[in-house]
């Protein structure tokens, strides 16, 4: 009995690497599956001349949804090329094709009436100034209002010059009826009222608005109540240069038909003046300055001021207002 138990303890004892596993030698024959790398085609060998395309047929082919052709902007959007001609014609306002051309013009009108009839009144002062040197101090004054709406407005203009110590040079005050003819151009009548050394009385035809890139005009002419023709334009630009800070380039120049001696002008060109003011909004409705300004008498008119004693050319330090409400 003893000997029975050793032998029975031994056969648990042994290692397990001393264990027949032969019964499971068929899982020795189980090789992994081998990964099928897959390879590019190889295409060089092929003989592409003997193929036959001419029977073929692309015109069946759709090449509308060809990556170069779809316009990415907006979604299902067609190329430009594929937008139906009839697409850009018909009328400017489409409502008229639904309700008619009639009925749709009377509802604009009364879309104009109510959103385009306010009355608005204006004032600016475009230029209070002191202009110093040029063997001489003087001052000027350079204001407008108006009156009216979209396409009818009143203006009046008050301009002047003189001498400080000294009197008034020169005053004008004009009294006009504007109308509108384009977007961005205002025609002006009326009268012009010149009071100074002597005073005359002018009939008014001028344009005043916005010229392309923005240059600010004002030109007139005017037929004096003796028969004197004369014109005047002025054009400036307000280039910005902070949101604050704006350079205005400003040039005005006179012409007269005809000399006017008692006036000491002669026919031509006789007068112009270019300047440049840099000014400094303060508020958007107000504003200072500083500049200079080149002033000029030319032709027989510069001959007239030397006569006198007058240098006809001269430069200007001038110091500013602006306001506007």
């Amino acid at each position: 009995m003893r000997w029975f138990a050793i032998a029975a303890f031994a056969a648990f004892a042994l290692p397990a690497n001393a264990q027949d596993h032969s019964a499971h030698d068929t899982h020795g024959n189980h090789q992994p599956a081998e990964e099928q790398e897959e390879k590019p085609a190889d295409h060089s060998t092929m003989n592409h001349s003997s193929m036959d395309h001419s029977s073929m047929d692309h015109s069946t082919m759709d090449h509308s949804q060809h990556p170069a052709a779809l316009d990415k902007s907006a979604p299902n959007a067609k190329a430009e090329d594929e937008v139906p001609a009839r697409a850009l014609e018909g009328s400017t306002h489409a409502a008229d094709e639904i309700w008619g051309a009639d009925a749709m013009a009377q509802s604009r009108a009364d879309l104009h009436r109510s959103h385009g009839a306010g009355q608005l009144a204006t004032v600016r002062i475009d230029r209070i100034e002191a202009r110093l040197g040029g063997g001489s101090d003087a001052y000027l004054w350079d204001l407008e209002a108006s009156y009216g709406g979209d396409l009818n407005k009143i203006w009046l203009k008050l301009e002047g010059e003189g001498e400080f110590g000294g009197e008034v040079e020169d005053a004008e005050f004009q009294a006009l009826y504007s109308r509108a003819i384009t977007p961005f151009f205002d025609l002006q009548l009326g009268a012009r009222l010149n009071v100074g050394p002597e005073t005359r009385s002018h009939l008014v035809v001028g344009l005043q608005g916005t010229a392309p890139y923005w240059l600010h005009v004002d030109a007139a002419a005017f037929l004096s109540d003796r028969g004197d023709l004369t014109a005047r334009a002025e054009i400036e630009y307000d280039q910005k240069i902070t949101q604050q800070l704006i350079l205005q380039p400003r040039v005005e120049a006179e012409i007269a038909f005809k000399d006017i001696p008692e006036r000491e002008v002669g026919a031509g060109l006789y007068k112009i003046e270019p300047g440049l003011r840099l000014r400094y909004e303060i508020v958007p409705e107000f504003a200072s300055y500083v500049g200079i300004e080149y002033e000029a008498k030319l032709g027989e008119t510069a001959d007239l001021a030397r006569a006198e004693g007058e240098d006809p050319t001269g430069f200007k330090l001038l110091i500013g207002l602006r306001a506007w409400f």
